[in-house]
């Protein structure tokens, strides 16, 4: 709210990827959301809300998407690139996707007709929709894929991208995960631990996690540990003034192992300590840290 030009995010992208989780975690940040905000009414919105003279401006969110009266993809990025220019906007467009089976998936749950094709098959309406919208995403200044996403952690990431009051520097984000799961699609960064010794093998380890004591002393005997967050941090250190200069807010770094469970947990852990250390904003979390339960690997 103190920033001399005034926030302002537009949320678009792909029905049934969380626009409207996303609005109600922008207004819980601090900006006024309103959804399905025709074009032709956008620049009366932001007058109105605009407060009277020599107040602060509030935060705007708008959502506009396919089933917004009058959409027009090529229209909206147009005016995106005009209000970017605006010496009193802080304009950024979030764009969110989600894979073709987890919306379809969505759909079916919700037993709701997809709004581009309300009489045809929920595949016809989301392939159509990807094709009249999919190109928006190159001109986006965040694209957040939801697909494998709790609802905690979307709204974690958009914290990280568009908390008011924040530092210019680059707000951290490390994440532990099984690459047998996949990666995570938010990761900017993306290491494998899956060469350090594996605690899976060991029965009283096992059940244990990458934040118990036993473990990180069982992975510091690997001799090529040290040298492993030696170089970590190494590569990362430099980057990060870099990643300020560029104005990047929210940047990931993905740490994974065979399980989720033992290795990548301990590395992230580790990593995570120095960043705060060096006085970085770090969030920590362990996506599949009960997935590995069990399951070969670690």
């Amino acid at each position: 709210m103190s920033q001399a030009r005034r926030p302002f995010v537009l949320v678009t992208g792909l029905s049934g990827a969380g626009r409207a989780t996303a609005l109600h975690a922008l207004e819980d940040l601090g900006y006024v959301a309103v959804d399905n905000v025709p074009l032709p009414l956008m620049s009366d919105l932001m007058r109105s809300t605009a407060g009277s003279p020599g107040e602060l401006a509030a935060p705007l969110a708008f959502g506009i998407d396919t089933r917004t009266y009058g959409f027009d993809a090529a229209e909206l990025v147009r005016r995106m690139q005009e209000l970017r220019q605006r010496p009193d906007l802080a304009a950024r467009l979030l764009f969110l996707t989600a894979d073709t089976e987890t919306l379809r998936r969505r759909y079916t749950e919700s037993r709701r007709p997809h709004p581009v094709a309300p009489d045809r098959p929920v595949m016809d309406g989301i392939a159509d929709e990807r094709d009249q919208v999919g190109f928006m995403a190159d001109s986006a200044d965040v694209v957040i894929d939801t697909s494998a996403l709790s609802p905690h952690r979307f709204k974690e990431i958009l914290s990280g991208h568009f908390a008011l009051g924040r530092s210019p520097a680059t707000r951290l984000s490390v994440v532990s995960f099984s690459f047998r799961r996949g990666l995570p699609r938010e990761a900017d960064l993306v290491f494998d631990a899956r060469f350090l010794k594996n605690p899976h093998y060991v029965p009283t380890l096992k059940p244990l996690t990458g934040r118990d004591a036993a473990v990180v002393s069982f992975i510091e005997t690997d001799p090529d540990y040290r040298a492993f967050i030696d170089r970590l941090e190494a590569l990362i250190g430099p980057l990060l003034p870099r990643f300020d200069a560029e104005g990047k807010s929210y940047l990931t770094i993905a740490v994974g192992c065979t399980g989720g469970r033992h290795r990548s947990v301990a590395v992230a852990e580790t990593l995570a300590d120095w960043l705060r250390k060096a006085g970085r904003s770090v969030t920590l979390s362990h996506r599949d840290v009960d997935f590995g339960r069990g399951r070969q690997g670690g």
